[in-house]
């Protein structure tokens, strides 16, 4: 009854008539409108209101590490208070200065002492063990660029690319190339020639290749970093680096060559670092391949 109802107020016999918009009222400027204000409002309004988790910090952490020689030294204080307590605790109470054993106020003054004797004694191996302030390094040697003659241009520019990358993001300071048995390229620091000191030591390539730490790097085909070269007995296997080299990182490159990259830091290299020279060295490789 109801569809009937609704049925006769449409005539039927009449074509459908369309909706003409006028073009005064176009929607799409005002829609655009609207949706930048409430964009804006509703970014504005969250920067305003925001509720998540805000980074926390140690205030404990911060604390020890700002008052580092007093965090150090309070096993001392403590332990030295300690003693002037136990022995103003046995004058006020009349209590004989020596130590009875059958007296329980004895055996209770001397773990006293005890305690505070490892104290006295954890203070001073806090003050006397301290970690090494590591810093930046002038390299002692001289600089130089020697890059190979019969090399094309468009391999010399990627050569010197890849020495301009690494010196100015990372802490390499040296850079040697050898590859196919020759030392294609040595740019940056490099150590004293002993017959002439404005010249660097020329890289023996014959040595070097025959040495445990080229072999060893060929051999695994992985990059090998000595973070703190001091450390490691195969530094004598690189003389050509300034002698206060502080890390080097040894970069194959394929099965026919290698890169020496030395740097001014102990531990200056970091992971990012290392996988991008991963990364460089597989770019040389293949440009070397193509070229040699």
């Amino acid at each position: 009854m109801e569809a009937g109802n609704l049925l006769g107020f449409i005539p039927l016999n009449q074509p459908p008539q369309r909706l003409v918009r006028s073009p005064r009222f176009s929607a799409f400027p005002r829609t655009v409108t609207v949706t930048l204000t409430v964009n804006a409002s509703l970014s504005s309004q969250g920067e305003n209101r925001y509720k998540g988790p805000r980074p926390g910090r140690e205030w404990i952490a911060d604390w020890v590490s700002n008052n580092d020689d007093l965090v150090r030294s309070l096993p001392i204080y403590v332990g030295g208070l300690s003693l002037l307590a136990v022995l103003f605790n046995r004058t006020v109470s009349g209590i004989a200065p020596v130590a009875d054993a059958s007296s329980s106020q004895s055996r209770a003054d001397l773990l006293t002492l005890g305690l505070a004797v490892t104290n006295i004694l954890n203070g001073l191996v806090w003050l006397s063990i301290r970690p090494k302030s590591i810093s930046l390094v002038n390299p002692n040697g001289v600089e130089c660029q020697r890059i190979a003659s019969h090399l094309p241009d468009f391999v010399i520019s990627e050569l010197l690319w890849a020495w301009n990358s690494l010196s100015d993001v990372t802490c390499c300071r040296s850079l040697v190339i050898v590859y196919d048995g020759k030392c294609i390229l040595q740019t940056g620091f490099a150590a004293a020639s002993l017959s002439n000191g404005s010249d660097a030591v020329v890289v023996d390539t014959n040595k070097l290749i025959e040495g445990s730490l080229y072999l060893g790097v060929l051999k695994s085909a992985l990059q090998s970093y000595l973070a703190n070269l001091s450390l490691y007995p195969g530094k004598s296997q690189l003389p050509f680096l300034p002698s206060n080299t502080q890390a080097v990182i040894l970069q194959p490159l394929g099965d026919k060559g290698m890169a020496i990259i030395g740097g001014d830091t102990i531990r200056g290299f970091t992971s990012d670092d290392q996988v991008w020279i991963t990364l460089i060295g597989e770019k040389l490789d293949a440009t070397l391949t193509k070229a040699i």
